[in-house]
């Protein structure tokens, strides 16, 4: 998909090198801003005011940005002074900017690296990628700098469920649309075999139910991070579940039949079938029911639960179609023309185009004719074509046979009347 390129990837690393300094600025000065909200939550008022010097002072004089030394915007405001709103402003500017910063380079340095690939794939988790590192950065940065001030207990709470939450969202995204670009690449592998029809009903329900299943393992994940306690609750879902599963056995066990038909694939939409007492064509297969239209024209809606546990005779699949005939002639026809019929049946059957196989013997005296056996391949599954070339070799059988004067043989009786002498 993506060829190397020598002087992209050159452009990409002098962005990357000159980028680097201000990479490890902001580095330090997210582990700064961490270092100093974790010292100042350790500490209770007291022992910070013992403990003050030039270089804490300088340290909490510029994470304020020095506005905490302006008099006018001492004025609270909430119970918080002015500055320290204006400053929690410049850090949520300076956490976007940090997070399109970490960004540029998170993308430069992958795609610097999947430029090198021949596959589509990785280019699109690295495209994906970008909207959630952004995001995660920016509420991580922002975390750090709005802790560095007290506020009150009900903004913390509220400003700390809000960035879980965010971020729980922003990952939930990202593992869902890994699902999505999985599946999608999964199903372009195999959308050029033969089971394609089936494989075009079976990926949106293995897609729905794994990105079903990243939902919800993720609500729960966050709720449990947002202090909320789901054993109960997932207590309560086991004994809803046991309650639904036995009230829905039967849609269940039709569900599991349609899965085991998609995985195991015994057919496919337009294929004739034998199942049980029924011989038919195929047209649908759906997550409760296969619907297969029989000879007479009928359809005939069959439980998937059904179809997994039945004998199925795939005709469709047969390599070939085969024939068995028994032709008859009469017993007064000498043995050459016997022979004559064989080299005829010989030359009509293998002849055809589409004869795979024959085979030709004067097997049994029956008991009103010589029988000439028969046993025909044709090399196509399609019945129509094959019925018109079974016609037209059998209409050449017929003129042949008749030109040489043999005679087909029918059910005959000879009787014999014995005639008594008279007086």
């Amino acid at each position: 998909m993506n060829a190397y390129r020598p002087e992209s990837s050159r452009h990409s690393l002098c962005a990357l090198s000159a980028a680097a300094p201000v990479a490890i600025g902001i580095a330090g000065l997210v582990v700064t801003l961490a270092v100093q909200a974790a010292g100042t939550n350790g500490l209770d008022a007291a022992a910070a005011a013992g403990a003050a010097s030039p270089a804490p002072e300088t340290h909490a004089v510029w994470s304020a940005f020095g506005l905490d030394r302006v008099a006018w915007l001492q004025t609270k405001v909430l119970g918080n002074p002015l500055w320290q709103y204006i400053a929690s402003l410049l850090y949520v500017i300076l956490a976007f900017y940090a997070a399109k910063l970490v960004d540029r380079i998170f993308q430069g340095a992958l795609k610097s690296v999947t430029a090198r690939t021949t596959t589509k794939f990785d280019d699109l988790l690295v495209e994906l990628a970008r909207g959630p590192v952004k995001v995660v950065v920016f509420v991580v940065l922002l975390h750090i700098g709005l802790h560095l001030f007290q506020w009150p207990d009900y903004a913390n709470t509220f400003l700390s469920t809000g960035l879980k939450i965010v971020v729980a969202c922003s990952l939930t995204y990202v593992a869902v649309r890994i699902v999505d670009l999985a599946m999608g690449e999964w199903q372009r592998r195999v959308e050029a075999t033969q089971e394609a029809l089936l494989d075009k009903q079976l990926f949106p329900v293995i897609r729905k139910s794994l990105k079903t299943f990243v939902v919800i393992v993720a609500i729960l994940v966050t709720t449990q991070n947002l202090g909320v306690n789901v054993t109960g609750l997932l207590a309560s879902l086991s004994i809803g579940g046991l309650a639904v599963g036995l009230a829905a056995q039967d849609t269940l066990s039709n569900l599991f039949g349609a899965v085991a038909v998609f995985v195991d694939k015994p057919f496919r939409v337009g294929d004739r079938v034998q199942l049980d007492n029924l011989d038919g064509t195929v047209e649908a297969i759906g997550l409760r029911s296969t619907r297969v239209r029989n000879l007479d024209g009928h359809l005939v809606t069959i439980p998937n639960r059904t179809v997994a546990n039945a004998a199925i005779t795939n005709i469709s699949k047969r390599p070939n179609i085969k024939t068995v005939m028994n032709i008859g002639i009469t017993y007064d026809t000498p043995p050459e023309k016997v022979q004559r019929a064989l080299r005829i049946l010989e030359d009509v059957y293998r002849g055809h185009p589409m004869t795979a196989d024959v085979l030709l013997s004067f097997n049994k005296f029956a008991d009103c004719s010589l029988n000439l056996l028969v046993i025909h391949w044709w090399n196509s599954t399609v019945y129509k074509d094959y019925l018109a070339g079974l016609q037209a070799m059998n209409l050449a059988i017929k003129e042949r046979f008749d030109a040489e004067k043999i005679e087909f043989a029918f059910p005959t009786r000879t009787i014999y009347v014995k005639q008594e002498g008279t007086e």
